[in-house]
């Protein structure tokens, strides 16, 4: 593996966000999320515009697009397919490769006009950076869980992820060796986030905001990398 100080590793890591949150840019000019389009239309649409338009080929995990019911569930479930509703919440994930370096970005759309689903679209980040300034390298992955988790909180909402972010570095860390867990900021990982990697180097995180509302019924999602 290439040796690269940790600088430089964390500026390849921002370079590959901003390139990624540049494709989100290009999916709202190109009105790909609108009501009546069926979450695998979006998906499709995605992939074939970061092709074509940036040239990504990789992904270091699938395209997931949410809307309506199934904002409230996370990446690993298998909800039914939905169509989007009038007047949905939509989520999409991306996980483009940019050279050798993955992207992990999230953002939310309120493709209608209630008022309670654009306020839950406005919270994520704002509970995203409420979360980011009291977040720690010397707190555990457990412990940032916790945190978010009451932030969510204060804010009126639940926070309905199973893990609140995870590890981010270059393609492809999820084959890393170890205890995965201690790659995920969730209630099992009783490590530090500043504890190294397996090849002995910091470790770059990716913080994940998923609130539902308090009803839990439909809920919004937000990531960027945690800088601190």
């Amino acid at each position: 593996m290439e040796s690269l100080t940790d600088d430089a590793r964390l500026a390849a890591l921002i370079e590959a966000e901003d390139k990624a949150l540049t494709l989100f840019d290009a999916i709202e000019a190109a009105g790909i999320i609108a009501p009546g389009r069926s979450e695998a239309e979006v998906d499709g649409d995605i992939a074939a515009l970061a092709l074509e338009t940036f040239g990504i080929e990789r992904h270091w995990h699938q395209c997931n697009v949410r809307a309506g019911a199934n904002t409230v569930t996370t990446f690993h479930d298998k909800p039914p397919l939905r169509v989007i509703a009038p007047e949905d919440t939509v989520y999409v994930d991306l996980g483009p490769v940019f050279a050798e370096w993955e992207a992990d970005v999230g953002r939310t759309y309120a493709v209608g006009e209630s008022a309670a689903k654009h306020a839950l679209v406005g919270a994520l980040d704002t509970v995203f950076e409420a979360v980011r300034a009291e977040a720690r390298p010397d707190m555990t992955g457990a412990a940032l869980y916790a945190l978010a988790c009451r932030m969510a909180e204060a804010h009126g909402y639940v926070f309905g992820g199973a893990i609140a972010g995870h590890v981010v570095a270059e393609f492809p860390h999820a084959v890393w060796p170890g205890d995965k867990d201690q790659q995920r900021i969730s209630p099992n990982n009783r490590t530090r986030l500043s504890d190294p990697d397996p090849f002995g180097r910091t470790r770059h995180w990716i913080l994940e905001i998923h609130l539902l509302e308090p009803g839990r019924t439909w809920g919004g999602f937000y990531e960027r990398l945690l800088r601190w």
